[in-house]
């Protein structure tokens, strides 16, 4: 049976999603970014590469139908229902040091996304060396003809939701980012939901979904 959580502002969250099972990111008040980590559930060494799923797709942002590929080139898991249209891979987390540095000092002792990640991990036995290039649900970063790019207001809205299927089991690590100094949550973080549907009821769940 499915299971939903919220996630609240600014909190991690972490589960292992197995082979066929679903991932539902649901924003539920709209311009949340959602910080996001996976891992072969069995080999975390195995773990999501951005450089080789932007390659792959071409693209540097995500949508329906862009699989997160790992850094040995195979599938961990595939986007099977996007309801805003572009999510962000090259924004990275953001943590006391580049808050500081983008921000200023004051701002050392505010919690950031990296923090998450690894007070999450520590979980599963992972470290600060197993955190790489994450993704960015609903994260805007447009990025300029120049190369030039900026952290703007997010595409969401209010119940927006973005559905991904597990192509093998899947360690996946959250961090409901709790940045307050750029516009990627309105300057005010807010609760995400997040459903997990296993793989038994994945098939009907994406069959109402595509009828909705």
């Amino acid at each position: 049976m499915s299971s939903t959580t919220t996630v609240e502002a600014r909190a991690p969250w972490s589960a292992v999603i197995p082979a066929g099972g679903l991932l539902t990111i649901t924003d539920l008040r709209g311009n949340q970014a959602v910080d996001f980590l996976c891992y072969d559930a069995h080999d975390t060494a195995v773990r999501y590469s951005a450089p080789d799923t932007i390659q792959a797709q071409g693209n540097i942002f995500l949508t329906a139908g862009s699989v997160l590929l790992s850094n040995e080139y195979t599938p961990l898991m595939t986007v099977v229902a996007d309801g805003v249209g572009r999510h962000d891979t090259i924004g990275g987390a953001c943590s006391k040091e580049s808050n500081t540095l983008r921000y200023g000092h004051h701002t050392w002792s505010q919690h950031a996304c990296v923090d998450n990640f690894l007070a999450e991990g520590a979980r599963y036995g992972l470290g600060k060396r197993d955190l790489v290039s994450n993704v960015n649900w609903y994260m805007n970063v447009p990025v300029e003809d120049d190369g030039t790019l900026g952290i703007v207001d997010g595409i969401s809205a209010p119940g927006r939701e973005v559905v991904l299927r597990a192509d093998t089991d899947v360690l996946v690590l959250v961090s409901n980012c709790p940045q307050i100094n750029n516009p990627c949550n309105g300057f005010d973080p807010t609760p995400v939901g997040m459903t997990v549907t296993p793989p038994d009821e994945a098939a009907a769940a994406l069959a109402a979904a595509a009828r909705a």
